[in-house]
């Protein structure tokens, strides 16, 4: 079998959010990689750099895989590696490189009718899920709200942004967190994330200021995901430290590691360099004694990393992220009662919509 076309799209996918009235926008890069056997594999990444991915695909990557076997998922990723990355850089090369392995592994599991999760290690069909429901864009009310809607749906554990005010405002992100948790109860995970927007100062100021509220972790808290300030944070609070989910590569993560930076490790596969390099970070969190959750949404294909390894422990349905998903691919697995089954479907058992694909494709 031989990869005969690898071809990159970008789209905007226009989100409809509960009790707003607009939508949120989210852009991916779809790759697409076909083969002599008639198996095409799909793969994704986000929106960063989008167009620069998607000519990346299209023009570097795709001359180096097209007459290559599919099924040297190594092989391929480390070439790619030595030609195209010698610094060790991430953007660009990661999340391109993210969505052709991504594809390259459903073709793998379609090729061999086995889905992905299994092929990776199979160590739980069964993984537990959270929602990523509160969006800055929310005021007081409308965080709690659309909280206690997912509660009432038997949902278990849930996620909210923080850094409002331009990052500068901790005691109103702490005043807002703690709504949270009085309106749902204490038998409900929530989490904070940050997107790595604060200062060391505020940072340490919002988990001082929520720590008697049982927070489940607080995700990039600081600048940069800086090692040295995520450890001395850590030791600072009580409040589970966790991050990764835009790193690039397995070096960033070791630093991670060896800097005792983090108590959760957050790979995710559409851009740390898809399930080849996915695996390895998971297995040096094994090594670190932690687990990995995923982080920065995409759940339709970081579900399969979590199934995969034994210290999978949550993958995150991110509502905009989660619900373009369901835009662009015909009814894929979602979240039930707190966690989510995966299917015995071969490859990730992802169907496009190419309607959907079509309709929301930038030129």
């Amino acid at each position: 079998m031989k990869v005969t076309r690898v071809h990159a799209t970008s789209h905007n996918i226009p989100v409809p959010v509960p009790l707003l009235d607009f939508p949120i926008p989210r852009q991916v890069v779809f790759c697409a990689v076909e083969t002599d056997a008639g198996i095409t594999g799909y793969g994704l990444t986000g929106p960063i750099q989008r167009f620069a991915v998607r000519e990346f695909i299209n023009r570097e990557i795709a001359p180096r895989v097209v007459g290559r076997d599919p099924l040297e998922t190594e092989r391929i990723w480390h070439e790619l590696y030595v030609e195209l990355n010698p610094r060790a850089q991430t953007g660009v090369w990661s999340s391109g490189v993210s969505a052709l392995d991504i594809a390259l592994w459903d073709i793998k599991g379609k090729f061999l009718n086995q889905p992905v999760w299994r092929l990776l290690g199979a160590a739980q069909k069964t993984v537990p899920a959270y929602i990523t429901f509160g969006l800055l864009e929310y005021d007081v009310d409308q965080l709690v709200e659309v909280a206690k809607s997912f509660v009432q749906q038997g949902e278990d554990k849930l996620k909210m942004v923080v850094a409002v005010n331009g990052a500068e405002d901790p005691l109103e992100d702490a005043r807002r967190a703690i709504a949270v948790r009085e309106a749902i109860g204490p038998g409900v995970q929530l989490s904070m994330d940050a997107n790595y927007l604060f200062n060391f100062h505020n940072a340490l100021k919002l988990a001082k200021a929520v720590e008697g509220h049982d927070i489940e972790w607080f995700e990039e808290p600081v600048y940069g995901n800086d090692a040295r300030l995520l450890h001395d944070l850590r030791m600072r609070t009580s409040v589970p430290i966790s991050a990764g989910q835009n790193e690039g590569h397995r070096f960033r993560y070791r630093e991670l590691l060896v800097n005792n930076a983090v108590d959760i490790l957050q790979p995710n596969v559409v851009y740390c360099g898809g399930y080849t390099e996915g695996v390895k970070v998971a297995a040096m969190a094994q090594a670190f004694n932690l687990v990995i959750a995923n982080g920065g949404g995409w759940p339709h294909h970081n579900m399969h990393l979590q199934a995969a390894m034994a210290n999978g422990w949550r993958v995150e349905f991110h509502y905009p992220m989660w619900k373009a998903g369901e835009m662009i691919y015909k009814d894929p697995p979602g979240p039930h009662g707190g966690a989510t089954t995966l299917t015995e479907e071969p490859g990730l058992g992802l169907e496009p919509r190419w309607d959907a694909l079509e309709e929301y494709a930038e030129a």
